[in-house]
């Protein structure tokens, strides 16, 4: 698979990551199965997706918890990214940037890992209540002591970024340019596909012009771009979709177009590709710094995802694809 670089120190991953969320958070619980999820990380890495994208709130703790499993195995094969910042309750999460904590996470994190080094460490929130310069300080003695290779940070939610009536990525932007004082930022993730482009707007180009990573976080619209859902449906309570409107049976049938354009795209470059690797090409077109990260626990999945590297869209291809109607319903 082609390699592209992750910040300064030039962290080379496979072209296209793997999100690892899915196999223990978020997404319909009665089909998670550990040994499944453990099929796709292999066959990910196989195909050369290296970067493994997880965070010790999903499950919570679970997640890191399957992938110390693979990297006991293989930590050579992959590059680990995982996350700090939220505390999972029993009805809420929230925000904890102390430094004496993000230490304590880091080296709970890496336990669970079962590595001696994180490559990439991302914050991911602020909390309201510690400036956010002291939490990345206290990030950035992570990497001097050898813990963690390089640092990230994941953008404001929808939400917390519209507050101020601004740009989406205003606030995630505010927040970069005063870590970035303290200790270099290599990577942000942040939402980033077909029917969600607003990071092209100002963060896309604030990663490019300072040579940091973009990590296409939810490429795959949650689902929806791959073209195997069916509105209507339904999708089981725990599972993250249920409760957005874009998911609604009214909202998924009116996006519709949006899979047609696509699927139409994908018939041309022949029978076996699909919406999803269409999808996945136009991230890949966005940027050389870009590294989409599709959330998968099936391993047919992570095959489909990684051999989207493959696939190059026409100038004229991603033109159709920018001419293709707005999602309808709202994403916060």
């Amino acid at each position: 698979m082609e390699r592209r670089t992750i910040g300064a120190r030039a962290l080379a991953v496979g072209a296209v990551g793997l999100g690892c969320m899915p196999m223990s958070w978020a997404y319909s619980a009665s089909r998670q199965r550990g040994e499944e999820s453990l099929r796709a990380v292999h066959r990910a890495l196989d195909a050369g997706s290296t970067l493994l994208d997880t965070a010790d709130m999903y499950g919570p703790f679970t997640n890191e918890l399957l992938l110390g499993r693979v990297l006991k195995e293989r930590r050579a094969d992959a590059f680990v990214s995982t996350k700090v910042g939220l505390l999972v309750g029993e009805q809420h999460i929230v925000a904890n940037g102390r430094p004496g904590y993000v230490k304590r996470a880091c080296d709970a994190s890496l336990r669970r890992l079962q590595t001696d080094v994180i490559d990439l460490y991302q914050l991911h929130r602020a909390d309201p209540e510690v400036p956010v310069e002291e939490t990345w300080g206290a990030m950035a003695e992570l990497v001097q002591a050898g813990k963690v290779r390089a640092l990230g940070l994941c953008a404001v939610g929808a939400r917390g970024g519209r507050r101020s009536g601004g740009r989406l990525h205003d606030a995630t932007v505010k927040q970069l340019q005063r870590v970035q004082q303290v200790f270099p930022v290599s990577a942000v993730e942040a939402e980033l596909s077909v029917w969600s482009p607003e990071a092209l707007e100002t963060l896309l180009p604030w990663c490019a012009a300072r040579g940091v990573g973009f990590l296409a976080a939810m490429p795959l619209g949650n689902g929806f771009l791959t073209g195997t859902l069916t509105p209507g449906e339904g999708f089981e309570p725990d599972d993250l979709r249920a409760r957005h409107p874009r998911f609604t049976a009214e909202m998924m049938a009116a996006n519709q177009p949006i899979v047609a354009g696509l699927r139409r795209i994908a018939r041309r470059h022949g029978e076996d590709v699909t919406p999803a690797q269409v999808a996945l090409a136009w991230v890949l077109a966005q940027g050389r710094h870009v590294v989409p990260v599709p959330g998968t626990k099936q391993e047919r999945w992570a095959a489909e995802n990684a051999a989207a590297a493959d696939l190059s869209l026409t100038a004229e291809e991603l033109a159709e694809v920018a001419d293709l109607p707005g999602a309808r319903g709202s994403w916060d």
